[in-house]
C-alpha cells in the first residue's frame, strides 16, 4: 500500500481544524499545518492556531515556528513538508495536511515551479518600489521587467505583483518564463476533503468567530505587534483592519465589520480556488 495524505480544507471559519483534530487522533497520526499565517509565534490568536492542549493532543507541525520578521514561501513549504512526511509515514502511513493556504495547499499536492531564492537587498527593492510609487509604479515595473505575466497577474493585488516583480530581479529573466504550470508527481496518495456548508451559516460562523477573537485578547496581540505593522506577515486579515482604531481613525465597531467583511471575502476566494481543485465535499 502507498502511504496517503489526507488534506482537509475548506473556507475559513468552516471547522478544519476541529474535524482534523478528530480524524488525527482515530489514525493515530500528525497533522501538518497548511496555514500561512499560524506559523507566526506572535499572532495565535488572530490566526485561530491550535491551542497548546490541542498541540497537546496531537502533535501539530509548521505552527508557531517563526517569528513575524522571517521571510517564509510556498516554494519552503513544499520543500520541508516533502521531507518531513517520510519520518512521518514511520508513525502511521496516512498523515492529515490541514489548512486553507490555497498555494500552500497547492505546493505539496501539485508542487510549485522552482524559482529562485530572493535576497534581502531585492524583496527590499521591490517593497521600496510600493512605497514610492504604490500600485501604479509596480504595474510600471512588472510591465517593462515581465510583459507577458502583466497581462495575467491581478493588478489590484500588490503582493503578487511585488513578488513577481522579486523574481525578475532575482532570476534575471521574466517570471513568466518559469512558470511552467507542471503538476510534480508524488509517491503518495493524496485524498483532499473540503468542508462545505450553506454560505449564510458559514458567513455567521465568520461574524461570529471574529467577535470571539476580541473577545479573547485580539487587540492586545495586535497593540503588542503594531510597530511592526509594515511587515508582510501582518498584511494580514484581523491585523491590518485594526490599525487604523489604534491610530484613531475610525471606531472598534468598525474596525470589527472591517475584519468580519474581510474575512468572508477572503473565504469567497477560498470557495472559488475549490472549484477548480477536484476534491470530495463533506459537511462538518
Amino acid at each position: 500500500m502507498r502511504n496517503r495524505l489526507i488534506v482537509i480544507t475548506g473556507p475559513t471559519g468552516s471547522g478544519k481544524s476541529a474535524l482534523a483534530m478528530k480524524m488525527a487522533e482515530h489514525l493515530g497520526c500528525d497533522i501538518i499545518s497548511a496555514d500561512s499565517r499560524q506559523m507566526f509565534r506572535e499572532i495565535p490568536i488572530g490566526t485561530a492556531a491550535p491551542s497548546p492542549d490541542d498541540q497537546a493532543r496531537v502533535k501539530h507541525h509548521f505552527v508557531g515556528n517563526l517569528s513575524i520578521s522571517d521571510y517564509y514561501s510556498a516554494a519552503q513549504f513544499e520543500d520541508d513538508v516533502i521531507r518531513l512526511l517520510p519520518s512521518l509515514w514511520q508513525k502511521s502511513p496516512t498523515q492529515i495536511l490541514c489548512g486553507g493556504s490555497m498555494m500552500y495547499i497547492d505546493a505539496v499536492t501539485r508542487g510549485i515551479d522552482q524559482i529562485p531564492t530572493i535576497s534581502d537587498d531585492i524583496r527590499q527593492h521591490a517593497w521600496n518600489i510600493y512605497h514610492s510609487g504604490g500600485l501604479q509604479q509596480l504595474r510600471i515595473s512588472l510591465l517593462q521587467l515581465d510583459p507577458v505575466y502583466y497581462r495575467q497577474v491581478d493588478l489590484n493585488n500588490h503582493k503578487r505583483l511585488i513578488h513577481a516583480i522579486e523574481i525578475c530581479l532575482q532570476a534575471g529573466v521574466p517570471y513568466s518564463s518559469l512558470r511552467t504550470g507542471a503538476t510534480k508527481p508524488r509517491d503518495f496518495d493524496i485524498e483532499l476533503l473540503a468542508i462545505d456548508m450553506p454560505r449564510d451559516t458559514l458567513f455567521d460562523r465568520i461574524n461570529n468567530r471574529v467577535i470571539s477573537m476580541i473577545q479573547n485578547g485580539l487587540l492586545d496581540e495586535a497593540r503588542a505587534v503594531s510597530h511592526l505593522r509594515h511587515l508582510n506577515a501582518l498584511n494580514t486579515v484581523g491585523y491590518k483592519e485594526l490599525w487604523p482604531y489604534f491610530d484613531g481613525l475610525i471606531p472598534l465597531d468598525k474596525a470589527i465589520e472591517k475584519i468580519q467583511r474581510n474575512t468572508r471575502v477572503y473565504a469567497k476566494k477560498q470557495l472559488t480556488w475549490l472549484k477548480s481543485r477536484p476534491h470530495k465535499s463533506i459537511t462538518p
